[in-house]
């Protein structure tokens, strides 16, 4: 795992819901709203991978 500046692991395989940021840059990714990914977070849990997957089914 990646360190951050202030030396804590960062999970890359993790999509953080409240996290602004993050939900932005997989909404970006994935041509999708902010909305719908908090959504997706909640529906499967924080699993990029799952995440992904349940945008990908709703397009």
């Amino acid at each position: 795992m990646i360190e951050t500046p202030r030396g804590r692991a960062q999970d890359r395989k993790r999509v953080a819901g409240g996290q602004d940021q993050e939900v932005r840059y997989e909404a970006k990714k994935e041509a999708v709203t902010k909305d719908a990914v908090k959504k997706s977070v909640k529906k499967v849990g924080n699993s990029r991978t799952k995440v992904e997957a349940d945008l990908e089914t709703k397009l």
